[in-house]
């Protein structure tokens, strides 16, 4: 086809754009520009093949619309946390493979650490990361699309070339180990093709995805136009448009970029150039991208003049341009040989936020092109404080410079004229030695001896350790003449060898110390200095002591002091056997003076010596060498060797530290004098506290006997006036206290307090107060009740009487905690909502100036809300101002700034902004700006706004908008803000699309998340497996089929899917590959009796298999319990893999399969055989196998599976309760139940007991009804309470009956062991558990009913509204919230969060302001408030 045809053919193609489906407003425009999509629920566009979405994005094109962006781009997309948490294939798994997962974690997380503070990696790290994930064998999607997207751009040090064989190496690899691939994976390998500039065939492409059953999506054919237009293959390009056409997918902006591209590579720039009136008529504003490829068509064309108008163009048309696109137009000048234009653009340079990261990977990008001369340029526009390190003290830019240089093998002459000017210009202290110690580590002989010569010419020191580098090899193969040569360019260089360098790196190289000598004699070295004698004495102390010994005695040695060779003969000593030698070098040095400099006796240092032997030794080696020492330690004694007292203490906590005590008494032998120490231990005893219990009649008949017998009645009174409280019986408890006013306590005072102020009766609160002052003076009210008062009178306009309690709580000085603070804040919240501004204020002031509370933005804001409420925004912007003046707070800015932008009050909002810029900084001052535009749907201003060169991201402040839309369901604007932080710098763009994902799955639209997902793809974005899991729910849940491998355990596949009906035409594959892919996939799927029949498929057609496929299939099938099928597979793989073994997971299942079906004997048999291969079963296995042989009656079995596990030599995190419960169980199981109670009592009767659990046990027997057993272990239990207090059984017991609804049974147990009543942890352990799960609110009320004060109402009422939160129970919430209000509870905030999102939920008003916070941030907060929670201390 002729090239102006097609070109005319491509125009007509894109003329028809704009009649598809959903055009014009499918072409990405939004109300208020023209330039950016439109909301992802008008995206979604119908199916590609039944399951894919069309969505678009201006940033998309960043890494494939040109080449600049492929070779090198700082890719925000690519910016993103790749810390993918380790996907757990299997539950079976966990224990085999936690040293491996841990590794693997800390490898991700230092790779995440890498792109968020350089954004690049660095191969080594990328490679070992590669390893750990090919060395675990089970690699899961989603860590084959972190490692496929690393092998692009993001290796700026690494060729081009290498980079792609790196991404082939890697998908091969992972292929063959069972990774599944989708589109994603696809899609991601295309982009690494773009930035590598991988020269491929769409087309074969195609058929590849078509062969492997995927997809292709709309970024598919995007990136296939790319690549066609990168070749400026333009014909290509408009077949694939056509696809898209018919396939009704939009045209996008990257699309055109990518046109752009095309054309001027095909030599018609002017086409290139008219793109963008194509895309105006299409309704598609061109964005920064689009003249992003533009310029560069420039660039590669050396067209300055151009350059200059198409950047004017752009900053016209508001496309703001940033420094990381002004420096792909750098980069494409230079490889495209135009440098002497880069001057020019190197001044167009902002120097934003980040630049210096971005320009580091330009310069990185430069040098691996061969273009050193232009990275310089650029490194020379670096802030000129910029370092590579934390220290200040001297300049060093450049390094990373200077170290890929030599990486790149870039020339000594060019090295050095850069060294030079780094100096010169004060940039760099000392440049040629960085360089050299680059060249050292990466063991560059030739080059490291040429930069010592230029070194030495510019009299710089040359020291010996420079070499140590290049002797180490040389050292490691034992090749002594290599390690001469390395000696011999020292010398040339007038180097002398030091103690260190001859003893470490020279002389142990030589089989004899006589072989040494000869060698250095010969090259003109002195053996008789003393250098060369120290290092003698080392080389000879870590090798033969004998020698030594011989050596050391000669009267002919010269003196030399030990600290010279210490360490040597401590390493010698402990490797040593010979323990004659050891005692007679100790007595030398214990005597001989020539080794003690320094004035110091030869005595003292030789103890000092004996010191540090044993503290240099590990407490495993000093049990190891425990006889050796000791013999050691009696012939120094026979040697009439001696040490002070002081030695003997330290080397004594040393073998105490060791748990080696045995050792202290022939340490103490050396010891002249001899102190004896003892240690007393004590032990302390808890009494206990009895409850409460009783009602008002019983308790008023208690009362009357007690008046009768004339005793006190303190104590009941109270509690009679408590539960009058509680059922809000005012008249009944004023009367009560009046008949027994001599009696009353001052608790039962403060509880008829806070009743009068729950019911508004203010005079009578105040007049109960007055009595207790007369009563005794001394008393003072808790910080609750005096704010209760406060409340109760602000309530009825008494305020200056409030401002009056608050001075009396300062004087008396009155402790103020959160949950205090938290009741300041609804007290001027209640006024708040009355409009009550001035109350307000007298009230604040008076909290803050006494010091009661600190000044908090909560604390300040209900001012705020009363102005707010007014719709009086400048008394709310002035009260604001005021309390940032005083208190450093801004309360509600953001509802002021929001309601400023909604008026339209631009002097009052440039007044706010100007404030908030001063006090709080400009870019928090951008945020609130941004936050409010958002919200009053102005995102056109908005997008301005977050453009503003050198603005990053603030992820708190983002997350707080994110969750702000969630609560309040504004998906419109959650949608805008995702789409606009797409170049933010360090932005997660991971986290930000989880917020999107989050609102679809609670307003279940699988459209928006389907849309989500393609999104993601276009920008590259690797998922946290947390988001994948999210948005496979979202389809799930509405039936729609998840194209993506979803991460989650074997068992959990197990559990939830259905029978899978064998499909009666199987997919026609050819080659053994593409039958391991689609057997492995539908063993991920779940989908184990159809991979079966392929599996037989494959048999009679003579394919050839490799290991991994059997290995699923058999591990798919254990899974869904077909244990015949797996068995079968397992036998045909043994006849056509030689050698074929189950992997420890499939091992592993099959023990646990046997377990289940009742088979124990086959399990532990099959476990010994796993142990004797020197194999590790998991924790799962273990456990099914001792609870079967439990519930068998096979005590022997779980004997024998102890000890083997003790055996094994390796924890995988197995309780030794496992093993006592089920053997507990296998003697009750036979009928022992007396065996059984014996060994449970003995567990806890052993004075280090830990007081384990063994509810398991009793849930067992009472699951079977076992009468026998209940009564001697309830029996056992309440003797172990009675006699022993131990409480654990006990309670165990009494919570299982509870748990089972044998409520008569948990009462009489109760009855018998009432200290059961007292174990408040394991109460709440019990109630939070319940709270866990729906349907559960029945049985916290019934340990109500039984144990009413187990525990304060402030820890239960929050376990109680998140109950009526997983029941979604809005009515019963509404009343547990009135209820604390009447009782003067304070509602914590995260009860608060959950009543208001079930108000929300019903389509109801909360009666409250909704806390703005996360359900964790409130969830931390109030755990950390109950862990300090104590009883009252109001008796």
């Amino acid at each position: 086809m002729p090239f102006h045809c097609a070109t005319r053919n491509m125009a007509a193609l894109l003329r028809s754009a704009r009649l598809l489906k959903f055009s014009p407003s499918g072409l990405l425009q939004v109300t208020g520009t023209k330039r950016n999509g439109p909301p992802l629920s008008r995206l979604y566009s119908g199916a590609v093949g039944g399951s894919r979405t069309g969505l678009c994005s201006r940033q998309t094109s960043r890494a494939v619309d040109n080449v600049s962006s492929r070779v090198w781009p700082y890719a925000v997309g690519c910016v993103r946390n790749y810390a993918v948490a380790t996907e757990q294939k299997d539950e079976s798994s966990v224990a085999v493979r936690s040293k491996q997962a841990q590794e693997f974690d800390w490898a991700l997380t230092k790779l995440d650490s890498s792109v968020r503070r350089t954004g690049r990696i660095t191969k080594t790290l990328l490679l070992r990361i590669f390893h750990d994930i090919c060395r675990t064998g089970y690699p899961s999607g989603n860590q084959a699309l972190l490692l496929l997207r690393s092998c692009g751009s993001l290796l700026p040090e690494v060729p081009l070339g290498e980079r792609t064989e790196l991404a082939h190496r890697v998908w091969d690899k992972l292929q063959e180990l069972g990774a599944q691939y989708d589109v994603s994976h696809y899609n991601a390998l295309l982009k690494v093709y773009l930035q590598n500039e991988f020269k491929f065939s769409p087309t074969d492409f195609l058929a590849k995805m078509e062969t492997a059953s995927v997809q292709p999506n709309r970024v598919t054919y995007q990136r296939l136009i790319a690549a066609y237009c990168q070749n400026g293959d333009i014909e290509g390009a408009s077949t694939i448009l056509g696809f898209m056409k018919g396939k009704d997918l939009p045209i996008t902006e990257a699309v055109f970029n990518s046109l752009v591209t095309g054309h001027a590579r095909a030599g018609d720039i002017e086409s290139a150039k008219n793109i963008l009136t194509v895309m105006k008529g299409a309704g598609i504003e061109p964005g920064p991208d689009t003249y992003v490829s533009l310029l560069n068509a420039y660039a590669e064309k050396g067209d300055l003049d151009s350059l200059k108008k198409t950047q004017e163009a752009a900053e016209s048309a508001d496309c703001s341009l940033m420094d990381r696109d002004i420096m792909q137009v750098i980069f494409t000048l230079a490889k495209a040989g135009h440098q002497q234009h880069i001057p020019e653009m190197v001044e167009r340079l902002r120097h934003e936020r980040g630049y210096v990261p971005d320009a580091m990977n330009l310069c990185l990008s430069l040098i691996t092109q061969g273009l050193e001369d232009t990275a310089f340029h650029i490194l020379k526009t670096f802030p000129t404080l910029q370092s590579d390190s934390l220290s200040t003290d001297s300049p060093n830019l450049g390094n990373f410079f200077l170290r890929h240089c030599v990486s790149m093998d870039t020339s000594l002459e060019k090295i050095g004229l850069f060294c030079k000017e780094l100096q010169e210009s004060n940039m760099h202290a000392a440049p040629l030695s960085f360089t050299l110690s680059c060249a050292l580590e990466a063991k560059k002989t030739g080059v490291s001896l040429e930069l010592m010569k230029l070194m030495k010419e510019q009299d710089l020191p040359i020291r010996p350790h420079y070499f140590w580098p290049l002797l180490t090899q040389h050292v490691k193969n034992n090749n002594a003449a290599g390690v001469v040569e390395v000696f011999k360019g020292m010398q040339e260089l007038g180097v002398s060898p030091d103690v260190e360098t001859l003893s470490t790196y020279i002389l142990p190289v030589f089989p004899s110390m006589d072989a040494a000598r000869q060698a250095l004699k010969d090259v003109g070295v002195s053996v008789e200095s003393e250098g060369f004698l120290c290092s003698e004495v080392r080389t000879v102390a870590v090798n033969n002591l004998a020698e030594l010994y011989t050596l050391l005695s000669n009267p002919s040695f010269p003196s030399l002091d030990m600290s010279a060779f210490r360490g040597s003969l401590i390493q010698g000593f402990r490797k040593s056997d010979d323990v004659e030698s050891m005692v007679k070098i100790t007595d030398l040095l214990y005597k001989d003076e020539r080794f003690s400099k320094g004035g110091s006796k030869p005595a003292e240092k030789a103890s000092f010596f004996l010191y540090n032997l044993i503290d240099s030794m590990s407490d495993k080696e000093v049990q190891a060498q425990e006889d050796k020492l000791q013999k050691y330690l009696n012939q120094l004694q026979a040697q009439n060797i001696t040490i002070p007292v002081n030695i003997y203490r330290g080397i004594r906590n040393l073998l105490e530290s060791y748990h080696v005590p045995e050792l202290i008494k022939d340490v103490i032998a050396l010891v002249n004098s001899k102190d004896q120490e003892s240690n007393n231990g004590s032990v302390s005893t808890v009494p206990r506290v009895p409850g409460i219990e009783g009602k008002v009649l019983a308790l008023e008949k208690k009362l009357a006997e007690l008046k009768a017998e004339n005793k006190p009645l303190g104590t009941v009174l109270k509690q009679i006036i408590q539960t009058l409280s509680a059922e809000e019986n005012l008249q009944r408890a004023l009367e009560l206290k009046q008949q027994h006013e001599e009696e009353m306590t001052v608790s039962a005072y403060v509880t008829l307090i806070n009743l009068c102020c729950r019911h508004d009766n203010v005079e009578e609160a105040l007049s109960l107060k007055r009595e207790i002052s007369r009563k005794d003076s001394s008393v003072v009210l808790d910080g609750s009740k005096y704010i209760t008062l406060v409340k109760a009178l602000s309530k009825s306009g008494r305020v200056e009487e409030a401002v009056d309690i608050l001075k009396e709580m300062k004087e008396k000085e009155v402790a103020i905690d959160d949950t205090h603070t938290t009741m300041l804040f609804h007290v001027l919240n209640a006024l708040a909502a009355k409009g009550e501004i001035a109350a307000i204020q007298q009230l604040q002031d008076t909290v803050f100036t006494l010091g009661l509370a600190k000044p908090t933005a909560n604390l300040c804001s209900p001012l705020i809300t009363a102005y707010l409420d007014r719709k009086d925004l400048s008394g709310a912007l002035d009260a604001a101002m005021e309390c940032q003046k005083l208190y450093k707070h801004l309360p509600r800015i953001h509802d002021i700034i929001v309601g400023l932008v909604e008026k339209g009050d631009t002097e009052l909002l440039q007044k706010a902004m100007d404030f908030v810029s001063q006090n709080r900084g400009e870019m928090t001052m951008l945020y609130d700006l941004f936050f409010a535009f958002l919200h009053t749907g102005r995102y056109r201003e908005a997008r301005k706004i977050i453009e503003t060169p050198g603005l990053r991201a603030r992820p708190g402040r983002l997350q707080w908008f994110a969750e702000r839309c969630i609560n309040t369901n504004q998906m419109e604007s959650l949608e805008q803000m995702v789409d606009m932080t797409a170049k933010l710098f360090e932005c997660d763009r991971d986290e930000m699309y989880s917020y999107i994902l989050r609102l679809c799955k609670e307003t279940n639209d699988w459209q928006k998340a389907e849309a989500v997902w393609t999104k993601m793809q276009e920008e590259n974005i690797i998922p946290r497996e947390r988001t994948l899991r999210m948005l496979a729910d979202v389809l799930k849940s509405n039936g729609q089929e998840v194209a993506f491998e979803v991460p989650e355990t074997w068992y959990e596949q197990a559990d939830t899917k259905q029978k899978v009906k064998v499909a009666p035409n199987l997919p026609t594959v050819d080659s053994g590959a593409e039958y391991q892919v689609r057997l492995m996939a539908l063993c991920k799927k779940g989908k184990a009796k159809e991979a079966y029949e392929m599996l037989k498929d494959c048999i009679k057609k003579g394919v050839a298999l490799g290991p991994a496929p059997y290995d699923h299939m058999i591990r798919a099938l254990l899974a869904e319990g077909s244990m015949e099928d797996a068995m079968a597979v397992k036998d045909i793989a043994a006849s056509h893999v030689p050698g074929f073994q189950l992997s420890d997971i499939a091992t592993s299942l099959l023990i646990v399969t046997h377990s289940k079906k009742g088979q124990p004997k086959d399990g532990l048999e099959t476990l010994k055989s796993m142990l004797s291969a020197d194999r590790v079963p998991s924790q799962l296995a273990i456990t099914r196998l001792v609870q079967a042989l439990g519930s068998h009656g096979d005590v022997a079995g779980i004997q024998v599976v102890e000890s083997l596990m003790k055996d094994l030599g390796m924890s995988i995190n197995l309780s030794s309760m496992v093993f006592i419960n089920n053997t507990a169980l296998a003697h009750i199981k036979n009928g022992d139940v007396e065996s059984a109670v014996e060994l449970l009592e003995e567990i806890y009767t052993n004075p280090n007991s830990t007081s384990p659990s063994i509810a398991f046990v009793f849930r067992k027997i009472l699951e079977e009804d076992n009468d026998k057993a209940i009564d001697k272990l309830s029996a056992m239990a309440e003797r172990l309470a009675n006699h022993f207090a131990c409480y654990r059984p006990a309670s165990d017991l009494f919570l299982q009956l509870l748990d089972m609804n044998k409520v008569e049974d948990a009462k009489f147990m109760l009855a018998r062991c009432n200290a059961v009543a007292e174990q408040k942890e394991m109460l709440i352990s019990y109630v939070a558990r319940k709270t866990q799960s729906p349907g559960q609110v029945g049985k916290i009320k019934t340990l109500l009913s039984l144990i009413p004060n187990f525990t304060e109402k402030e820890v239960l009422y929050p376990y109680l509204m998140k109950c009526h939160f997983v029941d979604k129970d809005l009515s019963s919430a509404k009343a547990l919230y009135e209820q604390m209000q009447k009782e003067g509870i304070v509602t914590d905030e995260l009860s608060l969060k959950r009543l208001a999102v079930l108000y929300r939920k019903e389509g109801e008003t909360a009666p409250f302001p909704e806390p703005p916070e996360s359900f964790k941030f409130y969830a931390d907060k109030l755990k950390e408030r109950t862990d300090k929670a104590q009883a009252p201390a109001e008796e």
